[in-house]
């Protein structure tokens, strides 16, 4: 997209006074602003405030009481974000306004500890000094509904109107009756630098699945996260309103955030996982990166389902995972071995949902991986063979988030690549989570027990 002196070159000449500036918070949720050309420019070396309550609240913008970083008694006040450069794009459904993503640094200059941006990009600098450079790719499934923000509001959240009726993934009928959306989705999303490789329906009402082409490992989380908010803005043009929840209905399949993961030499000229007289292609690295993944999966799985509804979606039959297990080309196992070329074998993790985080899940692949190659670990377990849910062996993943998150509080595994800070910050914020559902009051519990009990 440019250096960065033809970036700020062209934004000096540009005649449009506004620039677009955006943070990821805590739960992968974009926050922004515009700013004053002239003010983003004075921004580019020294940075500029951005309130810290990014990371003091939930989803819902309720203000967590348990965090440490900040909280009512810190104030709020701002932290410093520094502009990624690199990040430059512009946005086509809003006049080709310029676009940048920035992060969090503390008041040293270093990186801010509890920033999901910082996490990914300390692990990724580990696993490069080890003389890896990580390659992903993203796919998410979203349902999307004849709703408006307004209308669903006033309707409590129930029974949406599907886009489209009925079960039909891979449909040539529904995408062409939907033909506007599509097309937006694909050419717009292509100029604003998130390319989509291949983008059709999927099983259930309603459902779409984009692949977007895969990049080193920063960029292809910038691209997720990106993704998923202008998927959101451009539905809004059609009436449209998307969902990524991993789980909207208990009778439909859930919506997956997989993830595609291989590691390279620092020319990028060589696939480190593809060994030509394997049986499966897997090299020794590749080995060591799978059985390391497979340890580490349940502690690290809140980063994978950060949700109370993430683990809705991780029931048997649903096309999800559900134990700790991996296969050659089996969808239902959690970590699923393509051998294919010396450009495209690759480990495809199952686990995460559309809900994910894109910086965490991907630091989570990186890390788990990387524990396996940094011990030594060999793959011992043989790859699942059919069903991986009909596996009594295998080990069960947790049940819900707060089992998971403690788990996760008690891992040497997250201390060791996350570190202490964001692994409390982010603990302590999922335990926000799980006491809010503990306290409310559902439509299941409503239906069970208003009448009879």
């Amino acid at each position: 997209m440019g250096t960065p002196t033809s970036v700020l070159e062209a934004l000096k000449s540009s005649t449009d006074q506004r620039v677009k500036v955006a943070v990821t918070d805590i739960d992968g949720i974009l926050r922004g602003k515009y700013l004053h050309k002239d003010k983003f420019l004075a921004s580019t070396d020294s940075g500029f405030g951005f309130c810290n309550v990014v990371f003091g609240w939930d989803s819902g913008d309720v203000c967590y009481d348990n965090v440490k970083y900040t909280g009512w008694h810190s104030g709020y006040p701002d932290a410093l974000a520094r502009i990624d450069l690199s990040t430059y794009r512009q946005v086509p459904w809003d006049q080709n306004v310029a676009f940048f993503l920035a992060d969090f640094v503390d008041a040293k200059g270093g990186p801010l500890g509890v920033c999901p941006r910082q996490a990914l990009k300390k692990i990724i600098a580990r696993s490069e000094k080890a003389g890896f450079k990580p390659k992903c790719g993203m796919e998410f499934e979203w349902f999307n509904f004849k709703e408006t923000p307004q209308t669903l509001a006033a309707k409590n959240y129930s029974q949406p109107e599907p886009l489209t009726p009925g079960m039909f993934g891979y449909s040539i009928l529904r995408s062409s009756l939907n033909q506007p959306f599509f097309a937006a989705i694909m050419e717009e999303l292509g100029r604003f630098d998130i390319p989509i490789e291949g983008l059709h329906t999927e099983t259930g009402p309603g459902v779409f699945e984009a692949a977007l082409l895969y990049s080193d490992a920063l960029k292809s989380a910038d691209r997720g996260v990106l993704f998923k908010s202008s998927v959101r803005e451009i539905a809004y043009r059609f009436g449209i309103l998307p969902t990524f929840m991993a789980k909207w209905n208990a009778q439909l399949p859930g919506c997956s955030g997989h993830t595609h993961i291989s590691l390279w030499d620092s020319t990028d000229s060589r696939n480190l996982f593809y060994d030509e007289k394997d049986p499966f292609k897997m090299s020794a690295t590749y080995k060591s990166f799978l059985a390391g993944s497979l340890r580490a999966l349940p502690e690290l799985l809140p980063f994978f389902a950060p949700t109370v509804n993430s683990y809705k979606r991780l029931v048997d039959g649903y096309w999800a995972p559900t134990k700790v297990t991996w296969g050659v080309d089996n969808r239902t196992t959690a970590f699923r071995v393509i051998p294919g070329s010396s450009k495209s074998t690759r480990l495809e993790v199952r686990v995460p949902g559309s809900d994910v985080n894109p910086y965490l899940a991907i630091a989570a692949c990186i890390a788990g991986g990387l524990h396996g190659i940094e011990k030594g670990l060999k793959l011992e377990d043989t790859p699942i063979q059919g069903s991986a849910y009909h596996d009594a062996n295998a080990i069960r993943l947790p049940r819900n988030l707060h089992d998971a998150t403690l788990k996760l509080s008690e891992s040497t595994i997250a201390r060791d690549f996350f570190g202490d800070e964001f692994v409390d910050h982010f603990v302590k914020t999922r335990q926000w989570e799980w006491a809010r559902f503990q306290d409310s009051v559902t439509s299941w519990e409503l239906q069970r027990y208003f009448e009879i009990i």
